[in-house]
């Protein structure tokens, strides 16, 4: 049995993406399949689609092709293994496949059916249609496990310790990349919590992050965001990267600095005589964290905004505008 899938041959850009023929994952025990409405694109889809270039050569994993990429789904359960009971056909859910363990190409979301364990799947919102609740997964798990709750007891890949979130009930957090996937979500779970939000990004955001709950609004095109607030408890950058010190002086004495994407931090030493604590952890998938995040959106506490739609088939040019930046919320493919 064959489904149309995107397919990629080679590392390289979006044209190395073609639309085709695969087989239909095979099901195996613990695992549901999902005959997948929709996928929403994460910037681990292009780390790999190139080959982690961004990633040291020993971090690379092996990879074999065909590849086929892709994380965050929604859709609705086609079939499940004899040994799952909390899950029937015909059930709309959503998920983060198989990540970051599926990191290599085994999540397979850009296809028509994903095989998923169960305990990665949760009810689709029903506030939510498809598009909407495939957007949601990476970014929205990213978010809460960096600043509500960590997925698991899992060693962080990244650091020593732990990652601790930190209380937000009356502090004062600001957010780069507020417009972003990661970041709009991170400014209404800090309202959500009680915090004062600053949310920071390009004016053509300010009218959107507003609507979500930022109390203030930076455009990093016309101001440094270090050069006008200080005091700040908490920062989330969802760029991250070598430039994330550049908030280090936005910060108090015993505040916090958490990049999204650490790789090239290096400003550990300035951290440590600010007296700020510099943290990052790495998205695990979580059916039952994804259960409770369903419930704050069939309540209406969270919204997620999509930037744009493709078809399934157009998977090169969903990249393209990825490459282009500027994104308010998330890409998404439909899957017919």
């Amino acid at each position: 049995m064959t489904m149309k899938a995107i397919q990629q041959y080679a590392f390289g850009g979006p044209d190395v993406l073609r639309y085709e023929d695969a087989p239909v994952p095979a099901l195996r025990a613990g695992e549901v399949l999902v005959r997948v409405h929709a996928v929403g694109l994460n910037p681990p889809d292009w780390y790999l689609r190139d080959g982690y270039k961004t990633l040291p050569p020993e971090w690379r994993p092996e990879v074999s092709f065909p590849l086929i990429l892709g994380t965050d789904i929604s859709g609705v359960i086609a079939a499940v293994a004899d040994d799952v009971t909390d899950f029937s056909v015909g059930e709309a859910v959503y998920s983060m496949v198989r990540f970051p363990e599926g990191a290599a190409g085994e999540s397979r979301a850009y296809a028509q059916y994903v095989s998923v364990p169960a305990s990665q799947v949760a009810r689709k919102p029903a506030r939510l249609d498809h598009l909407h609740a495939a957007a949601a997964p990476m970014s929205l798990l990213t978010a809460w496990q960096f600043m509500i709750a960590s997925a698991d007891d899992v060693q962080n890949p990244l650091q020593p310790a732990p990652h601790q979130p930190v209380a937000l009930t009356g502090k004062t957090v600001l957010i780069n990349g507020a417009a972003g996937g990661v970041g709009h979500f991170a400014v209404q779970l800090a309202k959500w919590q009680g915090a004062q939000v600053i949310a920071v990004a390009s004016g053509a955001h300010e009218t959107f992050l507003r609507e979500l709950g930022a109390d203030r609004f930076i455009d990093y095109t016309k101001t440094a965001a270090w050069d006008v607030v200080s005091e700040i408890d908490l920062v989330i950058d969802a760029p991250g990267g070598p430039d994330a010190g550049r908030f280090l002086p936005t910060l108090r004495h015993g505040g916090a600095l958490f990049p999204i994407f650490p790789l090239g931090f290096s400003a550990m030493d300035e951290a440590a005589r600010r007296g700020v604590t510099v943290s990052t952890t790495q998205v695990r998938s979580s059916g039952a964290q994804l259960a409770e995040l369903a419930g704050l959106f069939d309540r209406g506490v969270l919204q997620v905004a999509i930037d744009s739609v493709y078809p399934l088939a157009d998977a090169r040019q969903a990249h393209e505008r990825a490459a282009r930046g500027h994104i308010r919320g998330k890409i998404v493919l439909s899957v017919p």
